[in-house]
């Protein structure tokens, strides 16, 4: 049976550790927190009182059950007061020195049943439980900030640490109604093993500028519903603190991708720590404030609104699959007349069948009316033939992945299509250029990457090649807003944004199964509870198809050379197998 802990002890009170004293004593724990002088000591109480009161201000704790939480919590500044404690947790900075220091007087202090536990993110629970003269005693209890709201706890089990102690502290995570998953003592854990590849990442796409930051930030957010953009997320994580952790992980594991981006340290040096110092990726209103306002590199107007754009009034699609469908129906309802091609008129009159039958659903449930469909419809006209095209002011493509069959289209359109119009490809990993090229109006070609379904997801990366007209990229922008869509722009390489920063984290995952640190659910629950991600790796990999993600990922490998991007040999054998996911009914999991 598990120990009931009645008094814990928490060192460290700045955002976390507060946090951390919070927990224990909303769930009827008594709490002993420690800081190292009087004036830390009273930020810390500032930071429970403010906490709680915010809590209170949203109904989410009444002023008594606040009133009881405040006296349960008791404060010092001497590690003696820590005597009583069956636990204690500490939340200082991340220095392996000062963490292994507090351990070895924690030793002197607390009783020899007493559990030590460490909240650290990244450094190495074994080497701070080696400087106690009881390291058995000894694990991570890695909380997620906020720790009054995120659900998460990483419980961070050593080689010479005891079953007892890990088991009491996994069901504490449980009784203070978090979700604890088991890990190793490895850099990172699950969480930021995972998190900050993916977030150092997109700060090399940033410091390469290859995108904006707002473009970066746009394109996670919703082409993939993550709750913050990554640069967003650096600068409320603080980049002092994101290049610690990088650091770490990078000395602990050798993986090249973990070194922090040079640019990190750059504006780590220069102050630019982000929310907290008032500027980061972004510039703040102050200190502490996370309203961004505008600097040096936020946009100038709107794209929509420039004069000198050509005039799209006429658009053709060619394609009659899921994405070629949902495409024609998001011009047609923000008024464009549509033109499709497809591939006989059974395909044609399905691609119209299927837009009324999601038509049909949302008059049902009353977001539609018959009136605003039927105008939908009348700006429909389909046909079996390509030189139907040859008035429109911009043609999409949403044909078969194969760059064979795309550039046959790409000749075809440029002899068909009027001088002027804008030829586009819907690609998700193809090279542009490689289809540009076949054309006599490279400056013509542009992808406009839409993301399925195209009817509801917003995100449309706008990639231009080294050939493409500005013009063109700015009339591209422009129609995409028109569309009610949200244009993110890029170079032609592989992955565009959007994949070439998801897939690389989704096959980190599978080498971390691979390698036995930790299971697929709790991978999952990782980088939902912890992360506040829509689906976890493995749920995500099940969806897109193994097949799919493994082509993306070849890509990607090939394009970059990066040995880090190089598909994980479990991605690779479950294809082999026909494992492919829940189009197989089989991938990660089982379907029914």
């Amino acid at each position: 049976m598990a120990r009931e802990f009645t008094t814990v002890g928490v060192i460290g009170l700045g955002t976390m550790g507060a946090g951390i004293a919070e927990v224990f004593a909303r769930n009827g724990v008594s709490v002993v927190a420690v800081e190292v002088d009087a004036g830390a000591l009273e930020r810390g109480k500032g930071i429970v009182a403010k906490s709680t009161a915010r809590a209170v201000g949203r109904g989410k704790l009444s002023p008594e059950d606040a009133e009881v939480l405040h006296g349960r919590i008791s404060y010092a500044t001497d590690l003696a007061e820590l005597a009583p404690c069956q636990l204690v947790v500490e939340a200082v900075p991340e220095h392996l020195d000062l963490k292994k220091k507090i351990f070895a007087s924690l030793d002197l202090v607390v009783g020899d049943d007493a559990i030590l536990a460490t909240n650290t993110s990244s450094l190495s629970v074994t080497e701070i439980a080696v400087a106690t003269k009881k390291p058995s005693r000894v694990l991570g209890m890695h909380f997620f900030n906020p720790a009054t709201v995120m659900q998460f706890v990483e419980v961070i089990r050593t080689v010479v640490t005891s079953d007892d102690v890990f088991n009491d502290v996994k069901a504490l995570a449980e009784r203070l109604d978090k979700k604890p998953v088991v890990v190793g003592d490895k850099a990172g854990f699950i969480a930021n093993a995972l998190l900050f590849g993916y977030l150092n990442h997109a700060v090399s796409m940033y410091e390469q500028k290859y995108a904006t930051r707002e473009d970066l930030d746009a394109a996670m957010r919703f082409g993939c519903g993550l709750p913050m953009g990554p640069l967003a997320l650096m600068d409320l994580i603080g980049l002092d603190t994101a290049y610690e952790i990088l650091d770490t992980m990078y000395h602990q594991g050798r993986e090249r991708l973990h070194a922090p981006s040079p640019i990190l340290k750059q504006m780590v040096n220069a102050g630019l720590k982000g929310r907290k110092s008032g500027r980061g990726f972004y510039t703040y209103a102050a200190p502490g404030s996370s309203e961004v306002v505008a600097d040096g590199q936020s946009p100038k107007g709107s794209a929509a609104d420039d004069p000198g754009l050509a005039k799209i009034a006429k658009v053709g699609v060619v394609g009659s699959g899921t994405m070629a469908t949902g495409i024609i129906e998001v011009f047609a309802k923000a008024g464009y007349d549509v033109v499709y091609v497809a591939r006989g008129q059974d395909k044609v009159d399905g691609v119209l069948a299927a837009i009324k039958k999601g038509q049909a659903r949302m008059i049902e449930r009353g977001r539609l009316t018959q009136e605003a469909a039927d105008a939908v419809n009348a700006k429909l006209t389909g046909s079996t033939t390509r030189e139907a095209l040859g008035d429109v002011d911009i043609v999409v493509e949403a044909i078969a992945e194969d760059l064979a069959i795309k550039q046959e289209l790409f000749r075809d359109l440029d002899r068909i299509c009027k001088p002027g119009a804008i030829l586009a490809t819907t690609t998700s990993s193809l090279p542009i250029i490689q289809c540009a090229n076949v054309t006599s109006r490279p400056g013509d070609v542009i992808g406009m990457h839409f993301f399925n379904p195209a009817q509801v997801m917003k995100l449309v990366e706008v990639v231009h090649t080294v050939a493409t007209d500005p013009a063109v990229v700015a009339t591209t922008v422009a129609l995409t807003l028109n569309i009610g869509k949200v244009p993110v722009q890029c170079g032609d390489r592989s992955g565009f944004i959007v994949n070439a920063l998801l897939f690389p984290y989704l096959n980190d995952a599978v080498k971390m199964l691979e390698a036995h640190y930790a299971t697929a659910d709790d991978i999952d629950i990782a980088m939902k509870a912890g992360c506040g991600y829509p689906m976890g790796p493995f749920e995500l990999l099940d969806v897109v198809g193994l097949d799919v993600s493994l082509a993306i990922q070849r890509e990607l490998y090939m394009e970059f050379r990066e040995p880090g991007f190089a598909p994980a040999p479990l991605l690779e054998h479950l294809v082999t197998a026909g494992y492919l996911g829940r189009k197989s009914k089989r991938g990660f999991r089982t379907y029914a």
